[in-house]
């Protein structure tokens, strides 16, 4: 007895066997696998999946702000539905990775496969569980191609904030079923009765048709699953017809290679099939299909309708490419639309510590950007950093997040520089314009800033901006937007308290730190959302750095002509205070074309010649220190100011503590 609980102390409880067939060769739930694949996969009987024709099947996303409340009510619906046991340790359960625990927010949309009866029929409802943030909507776009209605969650307390109206047209869009569900009745503020006037004012869905529950303690999530059911159409496809899968998102596997979540769309998937990739045109057989509840779980077959996983020996990143069309071999088809590429606003040069690290790094990198495709990749070289790459984001969320998962899953270290986005310049020199082939440039880094003799005009990226806030903010956030050189486009009241404003804002201007600001301003009350909104012509001009009047390329800068002084004051600041003072003077000054808008002087060693001159005639001190100067200034002339590696690293990376 007294053995057993000393086991029960080292391993915990132990956990009744999810496995129906558990032999002499598996071992403890709380073990790892001995193949290295998860314990619930192995030795169960693999699922029928012609149990559940189209008919049965509904495809649902949860959509909603940050932190209203999405990944609570999917474990929720996880545990009604027997997918997962019932434990106070089932907090965010689709959220995979390490980034999204610490953080608390979903990064990555994740599947999975419910079983659910409801009035004597079995039925098949696969539920995509979405990131909330507005640098991941794309995520959000992509999965809300494999749905055919979605569950827009509402914070009771919150109410609408920014990013639910921007789901919310996303899904409208789509023309797919959305079912209102207001979240957290249990708080001690929540007014669910002022919520559900806003759903109604904002987007026309009539009061009676809300459903109120807590996901936290599973009050009312059970009618969600029955309103999922009677809402939802089944999706349009027929099992008679070829096969066509869409790939929607694809992990890597060290073991298995190339692991890809697919949408039938028509016909049946099977294990030894071949099957032909649209995109690439190569051949593969089938290893495994399967589906996700939320762990693989192999079946013998996925049907026209079904969302599940396929392992068919891709070795190479490359070769999954998401919205990729699969169809068996000498069966073509029509190639599905696939996704709309997704469109970077903020660009980072990233590279390694050590240009050892170089392969390593470029492995990592193509693995990473196999799971998350909406980032872009071209190669780029440094004189001070070396050979790297030149990355797209969505936005700065996203870029942190990205060397997060870099640091975490890969184990690499990376020097990231200040963020920075495409600007365009409309060319008017005839030489130039046979040199590009295109009177229209876009300019990703400084170094590309064509002379403002040889064009037209420079135009800057912008977006539509919408923020929702307590209406006793207003006067602060409109002051912030107007410092941000925003446009007012319009402003109205939501309910008595609350005021939704729409501003135009250049893209330079929110990409750092007016987030931050934003949240500082309003206490954390007011939510930020933006939206593309093309370019407009703007007062751009390229700020260059010279130390010693030699210009540094690493640090030139494109930006706007009202906040180069403020810019270049703290760039020449910041260079003053890492780069290594020498035995004669240093003159740091930032620059637009020949005029110096700012400058800091790094001030010699010096020796002190007059110590040994005790009393006498001045003429004599004065001679002595004329000397010293004189061999400053020649020094001066020949010297070479090397700024140290450190030091760009110190002034190119981003300012973490603004």
């Amino acid at each position: 007895m007294a053995l057993a609980g000393r086991a029960a102390l080292r391993w915990g409880p132990r956990l009744p066997s999810p496995c129906p067939a558990a032999g002499p060769l598996c071992r403890p739930a709380w073990l790892p696998a001995a193949c290295g694949r998860p314990y619930s996969c192995r030795g169960k009987e693999k699922l029928d999946m012609a149990a559940y024709p189209v008919e049965s099947i509904r495809n649902f996303s949860i959509i909603a702000h940050v932190d209203h409340g999405k990944s609570t009510l999917a474990d929720r619906l996880l545990e009604i539905t027997g997918t997962i046991s019932k434990t106070d340790r089932n907090k965010q359960v689709l959220d995979k990775l390490q980034v999204e625990r610490e953080r608390g927010i979903t990064v990555k949309a994740q599947s999975a496969s419910l079983f659910y009866n409801h009035e004597g029929i079995n039925y098949l409802l696969n539920l995509i569980d979405t990131p909330g943030h507005v640098d991941f909507s794309y995520e959000v776009s992509r999965s809300l191609s494999a749905c055919q209605g979605v569950i827009l969650v509402v914070d009771a307390n919150e109410g609408i904030q920014a990013q639910t109206v921007a789901n919310f047209y996303l899904a409208f869009e789509a023309q797919l079923s959305v079912i209102p569900v207001i979240n957290k009745i249990d708080l001690k503020n929540a007014d669910p009765e002022r919520v559900e006037k806003q759903i109604e004012k904002l987007f026309d869905i009539p009061t009676d048709e809300c459903i109120r529950i807590s996901a936290k303690q599973g009050t009312n999530v059970e009618k969600v699953l029955q309103k999922v059911i009677e809402k939802i159409p089944p999706p349009q496809c027929n099992t008679a017809e070829p096969l066509k899968a869409l790939v929607f998102d694809s992990t890597f596997d060290h073991y298995r290679g190339v692991i890809a979540n697919i949408a039938l769309f028509g016909g049946e998937i099977a294990k030894g099939q071949k099957i032909v990739s649209a995109h690439t045109k190569k051949r593969y057989e089938v290893n495994e299909v399967g589906i996700l509840t939320p762990e693989e779980q192999p079946t013998h077959k996925l049907y026209a309708g079904q969302v599940g996983y396929l392992i068919a020996g891709m070795k190479e990143v490359t070769e999954a490419q998401i919205g990729d069309t699969l169809f068996l071999y000498k069966q073509p088809v029509e190639p599905l639309p696939g996704f709309k590429s997704a469109k970077p606003m903020v660009f980072a040069g990233m590279y390694p510590i050590d240009q050892t690290e170089y392969n390593n790094l470029k492995s990592a990198l193509e693995r990473l950007t196999l799971n998350d495709s909406s980032v872009t990749v071209h190669r780029d070289s440094s004189l001070a950093l070396g050979a790297g790459w030149r990355l797209g984001f969505l936005g700065l969320l996203h870029m942190e997040v990205f060397n997060q998962r870099l640091e975490q899953e890969y184990n690499m270290s990376v020097i990231l520089t200040a963020p920075t986005v495409p600007y365009k310049a409309v060319l008017s020199s005839a030489k130039l314009i046979k040199e590009y082939g295109k009177d229209q440039i876009t300019i990703i880094n400084p170094a590309q800033f064509p002379d403002k003799l040889s064009v037209s005009e420079y135009l800057e990226p912008t977006v539509l901006g919408t923020i929702v806030t307590p209406q006793e903010y207003i006067g602060k956030i409109i002051a912030l937007c107007q410092d941000r050189r925003a446009v007012q486009k319009d402003m109205f009241y939501i309910d008595e308290n609350r005021v939704m404003l729409k501003y135009l804002f250049p893209l330079n201007e929110i990409v750092v730190d007016f987030y931050d600001a934003l949240k500082s301003l309003s206490s954390g009350y007011a939510s930020f959302d933006y939206e593309d909104a093309g370019y407009q012509s703007a007062d751009l001009i390229k700020m260059d750095i010279l130390v010693n009047g030699n210009p540094v390329e690493e640090l030139a800068t494109i930006i706007h002509n009202d906040k180069a002084y403020a810019a270049g004051k703290l760039l020449c600041e910041r260079l003053k205070e890492t780069i290594p003072r020498q035995l004669f003077e240093i003159a740091i000054q930032a620059a637009i074309g020949k005029k110096i808008i700012a400058r800091e002087t790094l001030k010699p060693y010096r020796k002190n010649v007059v110590a040994k001159c005790y009393g006498g005639d001045i003429t004599r001190r004065m001679k002595l220190l004329r000397r010293q100067a004189e061999g400053k200034k020649l020094m001066r002339k020949i010297g070479n100011v090397e700024v140290p590696r450190d030091a760009f690293i110190r002034v190119l990376k981003r300012e973490t503590d603004k």
